[in-house]
Formats: C-alpha cells, structure tokens, sequence
C-alpha cells in the first residue's frame, strides 16, 4: 500500500457532497499507477464508480455502460473510472474480456473504497456507489446503491455538466 493510501481513513458511511475528495493511488489493469491528484490535475471531473466484483452481472453491465458512453463523458471533460478491491490481473482480464476501455483501478487493499465509505464488510469487497468529483477536488454527487441496481448513466452525466 502506498504511503498515501495508508493515511486514509475510513468512513461508515458514503461521502457526502461537499466533501474533499481523498486522494488515493492505485494501480490500473496495465499496472499503472493512476492517482486522484493526477486526474484532477489535467482538468474537469472525475467519476469513480466503485463496483463489488468483476465479472458479475451488474458490475459487468455499468462498466460496459461507462465504455460506451466514454465519448460524450470526454466531450464533458470528465474521466470516469472503475474501482473494485479485484487484483490489477483481474482488472486486465475483465477489461479485455467484455472490451472496457475505461480505467479500473484495483484497490486490493480495500483502503480506498473505505475512504469513500463504500465498503461492504460482509464480503469484503467495494459497495456499489459512484462518486463525481469536481475540477476543484470537492464531492459534486454522490449515489450509494443496491449490489443489483446498476447507475444510470443519465443521472452521472446530469450531475457533470
């Protein structure tokens, strides 16, 4: 775990709007890593979209969402970005299989994903959540879900610009 990521601390509950948003690193599927700062740095807004598990219905079906409206989240200079606590191996070939093109970071050591307060201990895996963070770093939306009740992209999009 990196220095940045040990210094996070975990919420019981979902960040809320308004909120400085944690910076984290991580490593992407291609073991890049990717940190909040650096997102930020480049300008615009950033979605996380925090998923229990690769490779299941609904975590498959929102990432395949996010892929295939990544042109006009860029065209609302937005990033969006995956996260779930599956190895980067997993991220890769999960990416591959179902042709993501988003990033997805893997916070194997669930310090992220605790930090955001989407964590569900019972499995110990991410919650289903996704959080758009503004240009200036600050929490602009936040929606904390069902494991089954997928994003609307339409809402994430509203919420960007």
């Amino acid at each position: 775990m990196t220095t940045a990521n040990a210094e996070l601390t975990a919420r019981s509950a979902p960040i809320a709007v308004g909120d400085k948003a944690p910076d984290f690193t991580l490593p992407d599927q291609d073991r890049n890593d990717v940190t909040l700062s650096g997102l930020l740095a480049k300008g615009g807004n950033v979605v996380l979209s925090f998923y229990p598990l690769a490779f299941t219905g609904v975590c498959t079906t929102e990432m395949e969402c996010f892929t295939s409206d990544i042109s006009k989240f860029a065209d609302k200079n937005t990033t969006v970005i995956g996260i779930s606590c599956d190895s980067f191996a997993t991220q890769k070939a999960f990416a591959d299989a179902s042709k993501i093109e988003i990033p997805l970071l893997a916070d194997m050591h669930r310090a992220v994903c605790k930090a955001y307060g989407f964590y569900w201990a019972d499995l110990n895996v991410a919650s289903r959540g996704t959080v758009v963070i503004g240009s200036d770093g600050l929490v602009k939306w936040v929606s904390s879900r069902e494991p089954g009740d997928a994003v609307s992209n339409d809402d994430v999009m509203a919420q960007v610009g």
